[in-house]
């Protein structure tokens, strides 16, 4: 029956194998979580873009029409100062060739007129959208951090997911074959009773223990669906979807220690690392007040009165805009000191992270040597339950035993299947949380 069990592990699998790391891929491309996570670094690559857009010339039309009336003016006493000359100078010449003129009024706003031009302006010297640009650049490898931070924990559910499913299906199985071994005391207890050899109470019992087993059949059935719900989600499936059990070759006298440390920086860290990046150039943005801004512009257009267009009404604009504050109230000091606050804060969280990774690390290790431990007691149960079994079946079909101490064997076997599994999935799921704090998987 050991070796059974031992072909039974052989068929699901020790360790990856070839067909949980297609679930896992098909993971990477599906999982509704980590496409947010995708689409966040999307959006921190065109955040990019555009910073470095800044740095190019930007042309836009600009026009304006206005109608006015009323308002304030500006008067000219025209007539008063050339009436009297022109009065004068038709007398020394008897004729009427200057007539008299108006005094004259013009509004102040412009009556019917129109400005339409294209501008074209260009930064020359702007150390916010400098910076702007580095914090563009170091939030898209902080995001990119994000993204692997989410597949390490995908596949660290995915790979529990996978032999949870694996341990209630196993439930399943030995549950059945204790199932049939009741069957079989049923059977023989029945051939008992008719013979006069024992009395219904070893019947009586044998068919409650039947009832028992169905109902652990069903609750390990159910588990083994919600298992199964689960692991589909995480790969974005149907939640009926099938499982293929992985068919890589397992030996329960070989247990495969989990994988050396790689060396490899957490990505959490990393995140905490690109923050501090980032918090350093916004305070060295905050700093950047002292150099003044500098900028360049052309503007083409026309302008004109009642639509006219002509060689008169086009015009060129050429210029260069200074921008330097030099008070604010202390506004940029004010929040440059923000600025080192955050660094100092994310410092603190980087040294506590680390600590806490470590510990982390340590405490998944002592895991794996517990759940070792247990796998290999497991075994060496499995076997004595095994034997046990075997001899009490024996002596119970001499009719030498009592039905109650050959059910006691029977219970003793099928715990120990069931804690050998279990065991199994525990150093399973413990090797991959020791991938998951070494940060050793390859994405």
């Amino acid at each position: 029956m050991l070796l059974a069990l031992s072909g039974m592990f052989a068929r699901y699998g020790y360790g990856q194998g070839k067909v949980l790391d297609e679930y896992i891929q098909s993971a990477f491309s599906q999982n509704q979580g980590l496409k947010q996570q995708n689409f966040q670094l999307d959006k921190s690559l065109y955040a990019l873009k555009e910073a470095k857009s800044l740095f190019y010339p930007q042309i836009g039309l600009a026009g304006s029409y206005t109608k006015t009336d009323g308002g304030r003016t500006i008067d000219l006493p025209i007539g008063d100062m050339l009436n009297p000359v022109y009065s004068t100078l038709n007398q020394l010449t008897n004729s009427e060739k200057f007539p008299q003129v108006q005094n004259q009024s013009f509004l102040l706003n412009p009556n019917n007129f129109y400005d339409v031009h294209v501008r074209t302006s260009l930064p020359l010297v702007n150390t916010e959208i400098w910076y702007a640009n580095k914090i563009r650049k170091e939030s898209i490898t902080m995001q990119q951090a994000a993204v692997n931070v989410y597949k390490r924990k995908l596949v660290k559910d995915i790979k529990t997911a996978y032999y949870q499913y694996y341990q209630a299906g196993k439930a399943v199985e030995i549950y059945n074959t204790a199932q049939l071994q009741v069957q079989e005391n049923i059977r023989v207890n029945t051939s008992f009773l008719a013979n006069g050899v024992t009395n219904s109470t070893a019947l009586t019992r044998a068919k409650a223990e039947q009832q028992k087993i169905a109902a652990s059949i069903t609750e390990a059935e159910n588990k083994q669906k919600n298992a199964q719900a689960y692991f589909n989600f995480l790969l974005n499936r149907d939640l009926s979807a099938a499982i293929t059990v992985d068919s890589s070759i397992f030996m329960p006298e070989e247990i495969l220690p989990p994988a050396t440390p790689t060396g490899n920086t957490r990505d959490e860290l990393l995140q905490l690392s690109q923050q501090q990046k980032i918090a350093s150039l916004f305070y060295r943005q905050s700093k950047s007040y002292l150099v003044p801004k500098l900028s360049t512009f052309l503007d083409l257009g026309s302008q004109g009165f009642n639509w006219n267009v002509d060689n008169k009404s086009r015009y060129y604009m050429w210029g260069v805009n200074l921008q330097w504050d030099l008070f604010a109230a202390g506004q940029r000091k004010y929040k440059a000191q923000q600025a080192a606050i955050d660094i100092s804060n994310l410092q603190a969280a980087y040294n506590e992270s680390n600590i806490s990774f470590q510990l982390e690390q340590q405490v998944a290790e002592n895991n794996y040597h517990t759940a070792v431990a247990n796998f290999k007691s497991a075994r060496e149960q499995l076997k004595l339950s095994e034997k046990y079994y075997t001899d009490q079946s024996k002596v119970y079909k001499a009719g030498q035993l009592l039905y109650i101490e050959l059910l006691d064997a029977q219970n003793q076997l099928t715990n120990a299947k069931l804690q050998l599994s279990v065991a199994f999935a525990a150093v399973q799921t413990a090797i991959a949380d020791i991938e998951r704090t070494q940060a050793s998987y390859k994405l």
